[in-house]
């Protein structure tokens, strides 16, 4: 039997003219990535994980972020060897062919929708009635409508947006931290709770493999990231450096606020909070409750807009890729951003905060990434055929078989009910990528 001669990529087209300006140094892609993984669910999932797991919240949080770890190795191999926007899509494109790179982009893409939304719908919750109260459906819109003109004015300005939040983000986290231990050195914190893993309903690995599950969804967002390779000044040496800098420093500062949540407040209290981490700074004291309110507003507005960021640019690549409307891919021809892509996906987020019904389908994020995830990890496997004439980030090959394996085993633990929505909506993206596959078929002919 002949092997097939391997396949070769076109240096041009990696380092080559784009139509997207270079404009992302490592600094400020370390904190893209890092706002966008430090992003408004941290403020709420310690309760959830306690609630798992038990008084040992710190240990789902690093299990995830060694789980997410393995996986941020196979995107960093693919987005220095592949450096353009489309991500995932491209990866499972280049893989598997554009019925796998739809099915990708799609899950990716109604991920990030509904986020979007979901986090319009937030910023007009309980965080902003403490300071006025508005119609969700006003502060939705204008919600929407500025993070879209901010994506649309430049990555480099979103971007050192991005940064003062983060800094603002981390700043109230550490915060906490600084909250807890002064709360424990004063005798008031149990430092036994730190070692109480599982809960009265399930068992100490059973309580421990479930909190990381919850744990992981913590850590989503460092793949958003590479859909601006492209945008990034020599992605080979910025983009790993930018990528696992971020996740090891997101992962220490939640181990932190998870061992010092835990030891400072009961687990039944922090299980029983949607805002547990303002228990914590209520048990200090000393802190106004509306400075944390004005913290997860920004910790939600950050979140929203790397996350719409994400979504237009994928948008953006599936439809250079021929996978969505050729439309998506208009430019502002003196910003070079994305304009049309940046639209679509801002109008389908509000559309869907207009319906409030986002808690069934953001239920099912973790599924649709896990399945993106798995895609991305097989995908270095067969792209290593691919020989690229330029250097770029190589893995160790049991990385990215581990990082496989992972996404099989947490999607184990995903409950029978969120199964079920998660498969209806994959139906949908199965069918929708047969018509694309055509089309395309079709138009190449």
């Amino acid at each position: 039997m002949t092997t097939p001669p391997a396949q070769t990529t076109d240096s041009a087209s990696q380092d080559g003219a784009s139509p997207l300006k270079k404009a992302l140094t490592t600094p400020l892609l370390y904190f893209f990535i890092l706002g966008d993984v430090l992003g408004a669910g941290v403020y709420v999932l310690v309760g959830q994980i306690a609630a798992e797991s038990g008084g040992a919240v710190w240990l789902p949080l690093l299990l995830a972020l060694l789980l997410s770890l393995l996986t941020a190795a196979s995107y960093a191999e693919l987005a220095t060897k592949y450096p353009r926007a489309g991500g995932a899509s491209h990866y499972a494109t280049l893989a598997y062919g554009p019925f796998a790179g739809f099915l990708a982009g799609y899950c990716m893409l109604a991920a990030g929708i509904v986020s979007v939304a979901a986090l319009a719908r937030g910023f007009a919750g309980d965080y902003l009635t403490a300071f006025v109260s508005l119609p969700v459906v006003l502060v939705a819109a204008v919600f929407l409508c500025c993070l879209a003109l901010l994506n649309a004015r430049g990555i480099s300005e979103s971007t050192r947006a991005n940064v003062a939040a983060t800094v603002i983000e981390v700043g109230g986290l550490l915060l906490v931290v600084g909250l807890g231990a002064w709360l424990f050195l004063r005798g008031d914190g149990d430092p036994g709770r730190l070692f109480r893993f599982g809960t009265a309903d399930t068992g100490a690995a059973a309580g421990v493999l479930s909190g990381t599950v919850l744990s992981y969804y913590s850590f989503v967002g460092f793949e958003t990231s590479v859909n601006v390779a492209e945008e990034t000044r020599d992605p080979r040496r910025s983009y790993p450096r930018a990528l696992f800098g971020a996740l090891v420093t997101a992962g220490a500062v939640y181990v932190l606020v998870g061992v010092v949540a835990s030891a400072a407040v009961p687990t039944g209290t922090l299980a029983g909070s949607s805002g547990p981490l303002l228990e914590v700074v209520r048990a200090a004291g000393g802190v106004p409750p509306k400075l944390f309110s004005a913290i997860a507003l920004v910790a939600v507005a950050n979140g929203a807009l790397l996350t719409g960021i994400m979504s237009s640019r994928l948008a953006y690549g599936m439809a250079r890729d021929g996978l969505l409307p050729r439309f998506l891919t208009r430019v502002l021809p003196r910003r070079r951003t994305p304009w049309a892509s940046i639209a679509a996906t801002t109008a389908l987020s509000f559309l869907l905060a207009l319906t409030g019904d986002v808690a069934t389908l953001a239920s099912t994020l973790v599924l649709l990434l896990l399945v993106v995830f798995f895609l991305v990890n097989t995908a270095v496997l067969v792209q290593r055929r691919d020989r690229a004439e330029h250097p770029h980030f190589r893995a160790y090959t049991g990385v990215p078989v581990l990082g496989a394996v992972s996404c099989v085993v947490l999607a184990t633990q995903v409950e029978a009910k969120v199964w079920a929505r998660g498969l209806i909506v994959i139906a949908v993206g199965v069918v929708l990528g047969v018509v694309a596959a055509l089309h395309r078929r079709r138009t190449s002919s």
